[in-house]
């Protein structure tokens, strides 16, 4: 047994089994045996009168027992009597009641007896007792009168039923009465009121009572209550009523507890143990008072108390000797308190500390019968041996009682019998039979089991059930060689059965089990199969799901090959709701439209035959919060007042904020504006009002996932009328005409109003120049117009609101101006220095201000082409126009094109517009480098010539000269040959190239000149043509290209350059570089790099720059950007224009010269690395 212990801990699951089954030796049915009884009725049993009348008796035993009654101890003859049948084979009684008997005639005290040749075993007393449900007796009730705050008592006093009935109150519409902490009913059904309140008054009071076994429910006369006033009870006493009539006459106040149940300061309470104990303490008092529950010495068992009906019954179930003590009820108000002591004794009915179990013997061994047990009083024991006490039965050497045991020694061969131990005291008694049944029989394993299957890891239990006389001894072997188990991780209990307590998979295998005694031997032989336990991997995962969204629960299930799982859902450990929207596809758990009802705890079970595993997941539904409501105004004042309202559900979603709005049913009825904002956890705010407004307010709650809808407004709250707070604002005065001056102001709002008969008062005066204000006051209007006023003459202005209450507070004075006229003079000494091709700078005198004649807004430059020495038959182009803003006296005209004639003049602006121009000023650009002929193409090609034609530069900015073409020739390796340079009139279109080498690449440079200098170039490449006769031979010797070896040899190497160049590219995009590359780097574009000095040839040929000039320098930058030193103006000297943007004080944001032209592409033009294609070519 030490074993046991060391090897197995934790087994409490296999507890309760393992006792069942070593408790006694289970004798099979084809061995003989003395009686057991396996069912009987209980000790107390009512009975229906209206149903038949069944006392149970079960029984079995070999060979197969006789049954007898007794009936108020004497034999009951069943044959006597018609109505009373015995069942075959049974000794359950049946009495006939539906054919004409009576339950009350049966009533008694009854006993089975079964009895075979081995033994004879008794039932318990069976006290047979008829249902009844009186009814009430008759009685005249007077309707109760009684004053408002007294106690009062409705006594019920139910008749006394078998069983008891079930009391409730109702009214006369069989509605249950509410009850309370001030109204309740006792544990004897009466109603009790702490103190009365005018709601209590009704006519009908009623005491139901429920006899649940017959299905009958009996009234008491209805009880009329009347809770009187004092003015009204003084009323009804001179009117109606005597003194003595009036339940509680004296007024009734304030007044501290005192206890209506119990009665006095101590009781007594006996209870038996096991039952349950029912506390009461019902007090009286205004107000109502509290009752509180402690215990003397000790704590109440918090597992096992319940405090019902309001706090005033306190609940003790399963009570045990620990619940005796002092138990004290306190009452208590704001007056006072009073108290109540309980003193609680438990007694008990006897309980088996030890039961008598059957004993099976074999002839001469020893054994023993004990029968233990306990009670409140300790309760006596008697032995009786079939049926009989033990001291009258004949006397037998072979078995001695000891008080609460019966000894057996070297019992003989017919010494079967059963045993009855009777325990009783004054609260019951315990009846058992055990039986000693003397046997000689060999061993025999009772299970036909062969497979059992586990879990690995859990408890494997081998069962071997067995029987023999005497008790056989039980061996395990396992595995085919039949090795014994000598523990070594086994438990072997002492029913047979044999434990492994961790099993894992080489625990699998074949076992025998053996049973020995001396009378023979008997085995079984058993499998066990030791699984893989199911484990859910992906368990569902807490999810929080707006309304109306979609939920979905995973769960991944793994398990043994050889089990087949059931995944099932529950939902709060029930069954999943029958609806539509929750689907279950596989492992997952959809659920459609979320509603709040789909919120709670989501379970995923996995069920084999073997094991169960879940996990579970919980769903929050989360949601805009629904509206606040019961809004209430207090505190109301003619400039606030307080709002408070009740929040609505947040629906799992914190609320974080309440939005306050008002409605003006006055002003702007049906707008809603927003009045304040406070937290999440306020529910009142005092809101700041305007005068004479409407108010209705209403409250939106705010949470994560939205706004609620509005509350329902509140109720109106008028405001009075006032003088107004505020005057109108953006007052300006602005002429529209020379002699006008034009007042508007933004009208006040109806809320800002605070009054009727809303005005203004407008008042102006010349500034500098009036010192009397000249007032008008005007209706609710936003314009008002002063006439003959001075051109452009500076005034002071004011507009103050008022009602019909007065003047709003003393407005602010704002400057307008009179209406302005067009400037008079035009801007002198306009000058223009020309900057550099494409740039001047213009500048003049300022006019007088006094001329202006309004709001200087600044200066104006219109220019435009004259013509130009290429095309001086062109006509003129349209205007430009810059503004120069503020009082500028000079800026920068950019943009302009070379070698071209323009016309310029200034204007001064104002808010009117402009005024006369300046006198015209001409001006030139200088001549510029051309831009890029406008192509060049390859139109003819020979084996030694190429023709190249071009169209000029489409912007020549000045007379061409000539043109440069420079071209070199290109080998297999990418290195170019010397350059050659060609002067070409500026006259031709074309040129023919001669002596060219056939089959060979040339890469050509074209630009032209200006006197200035060279343009920007434009780049081609061609091929010279092959000759035919070439390639004819070489189309003759074509035959080596199909010979075996060099085609393989071709293929090794063009394999081996498809991966050079593979490389190469690799690195070119990493920034690397590669051997053109390097080359480049140390032979760079003959632009930028002298020529060799040597020889005067230029480097190697470089295809990734194919826009750069040959030569060394340029006198101007090919993308014809002014370089700095061109100019020192600044950019805040460009003016607003349509070429280019500037800023109001003229600082330029724009593009500072022309528009650069685009180059051409050139389809033969490539700027990428040589492709692997013409590198093929190059070994042909």
């Amino acid at each position: 047994m030490q074993e046991k212990k060391s090897l197995f801990h934790g087994r409490a699951s296999f507890i309760l089994f393992l006792c069942q089954v070593i408790t006694a030796l289970e004798v099979p049915l084809d061995l003989p045996q003395p009686p057991t009884i396996t069912h009987q009725s209980p000790k107390n049993y009512i009975v229906d009168p209206r149903e038949n009348i069944v006392i149970q008796c079960e029984a079995k035993g070999k060979p197969p027992p006789t049954f007898s009654w007794t009936r108020n101890g004497t034999h009951f003859d069943i044959d006597k009597d018609p109505l009373v049948t015995m069942k075959p084979n049974s000794g359950t009684l049946e009495i006939n009641i539906m054919n004409g008997g009576r339950a009350e005639a049966y009533e008694g005290e009854y006993q089975c007896t079964t009895s075979n040749d081995r033994g004879t075993a008794v039932s318990n007393n069976i006290v047979i007792r008829q249902s009844r449900s009186p009814l009430w007796t008759k009685e005249k009730i007077e309707p109760i009168v009684i004053q408002h705050g007294l106690p009062l008592v409705l006594p019920c006093r139910p008749p006394k039923g078998l069983p008891p009935p079930i009391v409730f109150w109702m009214d006369n519409s069989f509605q249950r009465l509410p009850q309370n902490e001030r109204v309740s009913q006792g544990l004897n059904g009466d109603l009790f009121f702490s103190n009365v309140q005018p709601e209590d008054s009704r006519d009908f009071y009623i005491c139901y009572a429920r006899f649940n076994l017959t299905q009958t429910i009996h009234q008491k006369q209805p009880i009329s209550l009347k809770v009187l006033s004092m003015d009204s009870m003084n009323e009804t006493i001179a009117a109606n009523l005597s003194d003595t009539e009036l339940y509680g006459g004296d007024p009734a106040g304030e007044r501290r507890p005192s206890l209506l149940v119990p009665k006095g300061a101590t009781s007594n309470k006996t209870v038996l143990r096991g039952d349950v104990l029912l506390l009461e303490c019902i007090a009286e008092g205004l107000p109502t008072p509290d009752i509180r529950w402690s215990k003397e010495g000790a704590e109440l068992p918090s597992d096992r108390v319940f405090y019902e009906n309001y706090n005033k019954t306190l609940k003790i179930i399963d009570v045990s000797e620990a619940d005796s003590g002092k138990y004290k009820c306190t009452a208590k108000n704001i007056l006072g308190s009073t108290h109540h002591i309980i003193t609680v004794i438990v007694k008990a009915a006897p309980y088996w500390i030890t039961a008598p179990r059957n004993l099976v013997l074999s002839p001469g061994e020893d054994g023993t019968l004990i029968c233990r047990a306990n009670g409140n009083p300790t309760p006596t024991t008697t032995w009786l041996i079939n049926g009989v006490p033990i001291e009258s039965a004949p006397p037998d050497p072979s078995r001695r009682v000891d008080g609460d045991t019966v000894i057996f020694t070297k019992v003989p061969e017919r010494a079967s019998a059963v045993f009855q131990c009777n325990s009783s005291n004054q609260y019951g008694y315990l009846l058992a039979n055990a039986f000693v049944n003397v046997l000689a029989e060999p061993p025999r394993i009772l299970s036909s089991k062969k497979v059992y299957k586990v879990i690995a890891n859990r408890a494997a239990l081998l069962h071997c059930p067995f029987f023999g006389s005497p008790i056989p001894q039980i061996e395990w072997f396992k595995g085919t060689q039949a090795s014994i188990l000598r523990g070594n991780g086994y438990v072997f209990h002492d029913n047979g059965t044999l434990e492994v307590p961790v099993a894992q998979k080489d625990s699998s295998g074949t076992y025998t089990c053996v049973a020995r005694n001396k009378l023979g031997t008997d085995q079984r032989t058993i499998e066990l199969e030791v699984k893989d336990p199911t484990m859910i991997m992906t368990p569902p995962e807490y999810k929080v799901v707006q309304r109306h969204g979609n939920a979905s629960f995973e769960c991944k299930v793994k398990h043994d090959p050889t089990l087949v799982p059931v995944i099932s859902w529950l939902k709060d450990s029930g069954d999943l709701p029958v609806d539509e929207r929750v689907t279950i596809h596989k492992e997952r758990l959809t659920i459609r439209n979320v509603t709040d009802k789909d919120e709670g705890t989501y379970t995923c079970v996995a069920n084999t035959t073997l094991d169960s595993v879940s996990a579970s997941a919980v769903l929050t539904v989360v949601d805009r919060p629904n509206p606040p409501f019961d809004l209430e105004l207090t505190d109301r004042l003619d400039r606030s007042v307080q709002l408070s309202w009740v929040p609505g559900d947040d629906n799992n979603s914190p609320i974080t904020n309440f939005i306050v709005e008002y409605e003006d049913a006055m002003h702007e009825p049906g707008v809603w504006h927003l009045q304040t904002t406070v937290g999440g956890t306020q529910t009142t705010s005092t809101l700041d009002l305007s005068p004479y407004v409407g108010y209705s307010f209403r409250v939106i709650a705010v949470n994560e996932i939205g706004r609620s809808s509005p509350s329902e407004s509140s109720e109106q709250y008028m405001t009075k009328a006032a003088e107004p707070d505020k005057n109108p604002s953006g007052v300006k005065g602005i002429g529209t005409e020379p002699d006008n001056l034009v007042i508007t102001w933004e009208t006040l709002k109806g809320f800002f109003c605070n009054g009727p008969g809303l005005q203004y008062k407008v008042s102006w005066r010349q500034k500098d120049i009036d010192d009397e204000w000249t007032s008008v006051t005007v209706a609710n209007v936003s314009k008002y117009i002063v006439s003959g006023t001075p051109t452009f003459v500076p005034y002071e202005i004011k507009v103050q609101a008022l009602n019909d209450l007065g003047y709003a507070p003393e407005p602010k004075v704002v400057i307008g101006h009179s209406g302005e006229d067009l400037p008079m003079v035009a801007p002198n000494s306009v000058e223009v220095e020309v900057i550099n091709t494409t740039l001047a700078k213009v500048q003049w005198d300022p006019v007088p201000l006094t001329t202006v004649r309004g709001h200087l807004q600044g200066y104006r430059v219109y220019y435009w082409k004259s013509h130009n020495r290429t095309n001086r038959h062109r006509r003129h182009m349209e205007k430009r126009m810059l503004t120069f803003a503020g009082n500028r006296t000079h800026g920068m005209i950019p943009g302009l094109e070379p070698n071209t004639h323009y016309v310029l003049n200034v204007r001064v602006v104002n808010g009117k517009g402009e005024g006369p121009s300046s006198v015209n000023k001409f001006f030139e650009t200088p001549e510029g480098v051309p831009s890029a002929p406008s192509f060049l193409d390859i139109v003819d090609r020979t084996i030694d010539s190429l023709t190249l034609a071009w169209h000029p530069p489409a912007h020549p900015n000045g007379i061409l000269t000539h043109y440069t073409l420079k071209y070199q020739s290109i080998n297999n390796t990418h290195e170019l040959g010397p350059p050659v340079e060609i002067l070409v009139p500026a006259n031709e279109s074309n040129i023919i190239l001669k002596n060219l080498n056939q089959g060979t690449r040339y890469k050509f440079y074209f630009y032209a000149h200006t006197a200035v200098g060279p343009g920007s170039q434009i780049t081609q490449e061609a091929i010279t043509a092959m000759d035919e006769g070439k390639m004819a031979m070489a189309s003759q010797q074509v035959d080596i290209a199909t010979q075996g070896w060099f085609i393989g040899l071709m293929c090794a190497v063009a394999l081996l350059i498809l991966v050079l160049l593979i490389v190469c590219f690799i690195k070119r995009n990493k920034g690397g570089k590669y051997p053109v590359k390097e080359k480049e780097d140390a032979h760079a574009d003959p632009e930028i790099q002298p020529m060799k000095e040597d020889d005067g040839t230029f480097g190697e040929y470089s295809d990734a720059e194919d826009h750069k000039p040959l030569k060394k320098g340029s006198r101007t930058p090919s993308d014809r950007t002014v370089k700095k030193e061109d100019s020192d103006d600044s950019l805040v000297d460009y003016g607003e224009g349509v070429n280019g943007q500037f800023n109001e004080d003229g600082s330029f944001i724009g593009q500072y010269s022309g528009k650069k032209e685009k180059e051409p592409v050139e389809g033969n033009e490539s700027s990428e690395a040589p492709s692997p294609i013409n590198a093929m070519n190059s070994f042909v």
